[in-house]
């Protein structure tokens, strides 16, 4: 029997809980009413919507009225720190934050810079850890605003929002912190955090995707951002969303149910899946801090290689995870979380962040590990031996790429994967790309085809026989990406 696929990248997103797609059904046929309707079929909407808004409110210690929906995590980011910006900007235009933000708060902040906002951004310590007596010597007379995330979504440290919370409350800022990454995986109470503002994200915890939620303690002004029909207390005009609404209200429902049990079911496996990794390759280092962190984060530095790579070899075999670097759709730059720990750049590019959920279990970490192991080895070896030319193998589908690593490897010859810049997968071509040595790009191409492996281009990369270490690598792999052009064909040819 085949393995099933294990999924170890729950902290980009969750599949929808078995007790949330029930319950939003029924909202996209029989129950489709305007909530804002006085007849019947609006009522029962309006019925619905209230009930979600007191469950998300209930997983969080909140009322109610202080639950106000959106798009997701992103925009209630945008709600909170634009809401209070421009709502208090006649009392100040300073706001503090962290380095190691989620972009949806450090682009926003980086926004208002343009608009006459100055920002402070805090540094952090090497586990992640914002220190609250730095946060209090940045607040100012003009400061209307401190936004530090509540746990981080590449290394999962828990930040100490409590503290930061009365210092806020002391000092008369309002505190915002972005939940998206820690709700319905640890406990959250707005009270004893003290926070004004809180973000949340369904998909984070097992409900539909397009739907958050912004917790507004009563009390606290904010300036809309999209103007109409004043839904949500005129903070966020539109038709609400009732069927992934439904979903959210659900999934907070099942997540405060089952919240101790997931933890420490979900804990054991992290802490098992670290321990075999730690103890079976040499090398690797966990980030972040080991005390006060997320029960499902793990991150990993395997200091040499490349995290993509590894990436795409466990992919290759059926097991999702992600890179801990920041990608873009034509470049890879280093996780800004990892560089503001002082982590060096090189090795940020090594570093796997592997999140578990509940429905994982230990067979799935015992073979993760040995599908880790595997990888990691085969990818030193590969670049411990291999010259200072590669050939670099492009195929139309995904398989194709898979198929040939082991048909390659199968007939002696040294052949790893490495994942093709998103500018390229635009464009037709697999997520993986093969490489080997400059000396066996020729063999190589006669055996795949050969096996009627359909290969989409073949090029040579010079000047790399190690991963990604450091700007000069990469300014060098960029150029070589940079040049071909759609559908891998060299743009000069």
């Amino acid at each position: 029997m085949a393995r099933s696929e294990i999924y170890l990248d729950h902290a980009a997103t969750t599949p929808v809980h078995p007790e949330v797609m029930p319950r939003m059904l029924p909202y996209f046929g029989y129950h489709y009413g305007n909530p804002h309707s006085i007849h019947g079929l609006g009522k029962r909407a309006r019925i619905a919507l209230e009930r979600a808004r007191a469950q998300v409110a209930g997983l969080i210690g909140a009322s109610s009225h202080e639950i106000i929906f959106t798009s997701g995590g992103t925009e209630a980011d945008n709600l909170a720190i634009q809401g209070v910006a421009r709502g208090l900007s006649h009392k100040g235009r300073h706001i503090i934050t962290s380095s190691v933000e989620h972009h949806a708060v450090l682009n926003t902040c980086a926004f208002l810079e343009t608009s006459g906002f100055e920002v402070s951004y805090l540094g952090v310590d090497g586990q992640g850890r914002v220190d609250p007596a730095a946060v209090e010597r940045a607040i100012r007379g003009d400061t209307i605003l401190i936004s530090v995330m509540h746990a981080n979504n590449e290394v999962g440290t828990i930040e100490p929002i409590e503290e930061i919370g009365r210092i806020a409350r002391r000092r008369g800022v309002l505190l915002h912190t972005d939940a998206v990454q820690s709700a319905g995986k640890i406990p959250i109470d707005v009270e004893s955090l003290q926070v004004d503002l809180l973000s949340l994200a369904a998909h984070k915890l097992y409900g539909p995707k397009g739907v958050g939620a912004l917790y507004v303690r009563s009390g606290v002004k904010l300036a809309p951002l999209v103007f109409g029909g004043g839904h949500e207390q005129g903070l966020r005009a539109g038709t609400e969303n009732i069927c992934a609404i439904v979903g959210f209200g659900q999934a907070c429902t099942v997540a405060g149910r089952d919240l101790q049990r997931n933890l420490l079911h979900v804990k054991d496996l992290r802490d098992t899946l670290e321990s075999m990794i730690l103890e079976r390759i040499p090398g690797a280092v966990v980030n972040g801090s080991r005390e006060t962190r997320l029960p499902h984060v793990l991150s990993v530095t395997f200091e040499g290689l490349e995290a993509e790579s590894i990436v795409v070899g466990l992919d290759a075999a059926g097991i999702y995870a992600s890179a801990g670097a920041a990608c873009t759709s034509a470049s890879v730059t280093a996780s800004h979380v990892l560089t503001a720990m002082g982590i060096p750049e090189h090795q940020a590019f090594g570093t796997l962040r592997l999140s578990l959920g509940f429905e994982n279990t230990a067979e799935e970490m015992m073979h993760t590990v040995e599908v880790l192991e595997a990888t990691v080895s085969g990818l030193r070896a590969f670049y411990d031996g291999a010259p200072e030319a590669q050939g670099v193998f492009l195929f139309p589908q995904d398989h194709q790429a898979s198929t040939a690593a082991a048909l390659l490897k199968g007939q002696g010859m040294a052949a790893i994967l490495a994942a093709t810049p998103g500018h390229l997968r635009s464009n037709g071509i697999s997520l993986h790309c093969l490489l080997v040595g400059i000396s066996e790009k020729e063999p190589a191409a006669e055996a795949l085809r050969a096996a009627g492996i359909e290969i989409d281009s073949v090029h040579e990369i010079r000047g790399i026989n190690r991963p990604l270490l450091g700007k000069t690598m990469l300014d060098k792999a960029q150029t070589f990406w940079d040049h071909l052009g759609p559908h891998g064909k060299d743009k000069d040819a």
